[in-house]
């Protein structure tokens, strides 16, 4: 399995599903047609990101990619 961020394939599995980069430190979870990616912040919680192709700057955007 490779990242769907950075195509990185030091990944780790959290939970049911849900799987740990650890090249880009992005949480992601796999669903039957999508991949939904997490930032994780300060306090451990997770972000869904929004749209990092509006700005590729920001590491706390849901991304939604088709599988």
């Amino acid at each position: 399995m490779n990242c769907p961020v950075c195509g990185g394939r030091a990944i780790g599995k959290v939970g049911v599903e849900q799987f740990y980069c650890w090249d880009c430190c992005v949480e992601f979870a796999t669903q039957t047609d999508k991949v939904v990616i997490y930032d994780l912040a300060e306090d451990g919680s997770l972000v869904a990101w929004d749209d990092p192709s509006l700005n590729p700057s920001v590491s706390c955007a849901d991304e939604v990619i088709p599988i």
